[in-house]
């Protein structure tokens, strides 16, 4: 511990949300000249760990960075106070791992879930690529006829790809196999592009978001669905030369559809505890919950800008919505909350598109935004701005930044894709040791 003499001492209580790392509640006496690394001493000597674990401080919603004495200036407290301090494991900067070239922009990306993930992206010149973690395309959906917005694995051996061509297509992989995948069905009845989707692999369910405002609800249990309306038409991309179609597959329609949105819808997802339970937010400014039972609206939130991401923090009873005026804004969902947003973080200089949350950490997410940035954020610390700026890799400073389409924070780490052409992987290492204090 540091012994370094000091003119003053203060009362300092410790807490923390961790149960495993939490130390008696009742205030101590500490050096008032103490920083960070002073007050992850204390900690450490309180725990008496295997190994020291380094410590971040959160006091009024932002982390400390000057000694206790300034904070107590600064604020107009005495020496008698009594500063509640709740301390975090300190996170270490993210590191590049990989990139992965694309013949055209990367619209979205998503990990296969399970022991051997692989990476599935989407792209505007209309295919899906398969990857391995070596960074080689291990197979191909070729079927759209425009440029795909989204695509999501629905379970190990399947996934889901939707976009400007306002439809839906399903598709199986199958390792070792010469062809791969194949497209099992293509779901239409969208009048305008489909924004984004979501899969639920119990439920069987897929939610797909469009800019004719509407969400469509499909099963990939094709047996399930009616067959496609009457008045379909495909159409092809006008922008960009896409790929031909290699899959030709029979058509199906929705199981129904959640009107009550007037703006394209941005973001949908399903809630974490309920397969039944369904949240959208659009450009109209709102957050919708539906209930998927009987395809109803059973909440709306208006907010002040028009949403375009949203994920949840579970733990938390918590969403996070991305927003077209560059912030993202922290909501509690439950009916009984007093407030539509109970938080604001703040950094991001252009639209945020994209938003995961970590699979460790409940109060950790990561954003991804048209200012060509993938950002990391602790909720704890909603004032200090994000934790770490994650740059495309190998971009020249000179050229404006390209955009950051979407991210997936998960086992393989951070992976993100954009109009660079690429899918990045950024890692977050453990803490380890008593240098990484410092």
């Amino acid at each position: 511990m540091d012994t370094t003499p000091s003119t003053s001492q203060v009362q300092v209580k410790f807490v923390t949300h961790e149960a495993e790392i939490a130390v008696n509640p009742a205030p101590i006496l500490v050096p008032s000249n103490l920083k960070r690394f002073g007050l992850s001493q204390v900690v450490n000597h309180l725990l008496s760990p295997t190994s020291p674990i380094p410590f971040d401080f959160v006091i009024d919603g932002s982390f400390l960075r000057t000694s206790l004495d300034s904070y107590i200036a600064d604020n107009g407290l005495t020496s008698e106070s009594i500063i509640t301090l709740e301390y975090v494991r300190a996170a270490v900067p993210p590191k590049y791992l990989s990139s992965f070239e694309h013949d055209d922009w990367v619209s979205s990306v998503s990990v296969r879930p399970g022991s051997e993930p692989l990476i599935l992206s989407g792209a505007y010149d209309g295919i899906a690529r398969v990857w391995n973690l070596s960074g080689e395309v291990i197979g191909q959906a070729a079927g759209h006829t425009a440029g795909i917005k989204s695509s999501r694995w629905t379970d190990t051996n399947s996934f889901v790809t939707a976009g400007l061509d306002r439809s839906l297509r399903t598709w199986t992989y199958t390792p070792d196999d010469a062809e791969a995948i194949q497209c099992v069905a293509e779901y239409v009845g969208h009048t305008s592009t489909v924004e984004c989707i979501a899969t639920n692999s119990s439920a069987q369910r897929i939610l797909s978001g469009s800019a004719d405002a509407n969400i469509g609800v499909w099963s990939t249990s094709i047996n399930e669905l009616p067959p496609p309306p009457a008045d379909t038409v495909p159409i092809r991309s006008k922008r960009r030369k896409v790929s031909k179609s290699t899959n030709a597959a029979k058509q199906y329609g929705a199981l129904g559809y959640l009107r009550g949105h007037d703006s394209p819808v941005s973001g949908v997802m399903f809630t974490p505890q309920d397969s039944t339970v369904a949240y959208s937010v659009s450009w109209d400014h709102t957050i919708k919950t539906w209930d998927l039972t009987t395809l109803t609206q059973v909440d709306s939130r208006t907010t002040q800008h028009p949403l375009l991401s949203i994920c949840a923090l579970p733990q938390l009873s918590q969403l996070a919505c991305g927003s077209s005026a560059r912030h993202i804004t922290l909501h509690d969902p439950r009916a009984s909350a007093s407030s539509v947003s109970t938080a604001t973080l703040r950094g991001h200089t252009n639209a945020v598109v994209a938003l995961s949350p970590s699979p460790d950490n409940q109060f950790q997410l990561v954003s991804a935004s048209h200012d060509g940035t993938v950002r990391v954020w602790d909720v704890r610390a909603a004032h200090s701005g994000n934790l770490f700026t994650i740059q495309r890799q190998g971009r020249d400073p000179k050229i404006p930044a390209t955009k950051v389409f979407d991210v997936e924070w998960n086992s393989c780490g951070i992976v993100s894709g954009g109009e660079d052409k690429k899918i990045q992987i950024d890692s977050m290492p453990a803490v380890e040791g008593e240098q990484e204090m410092l």
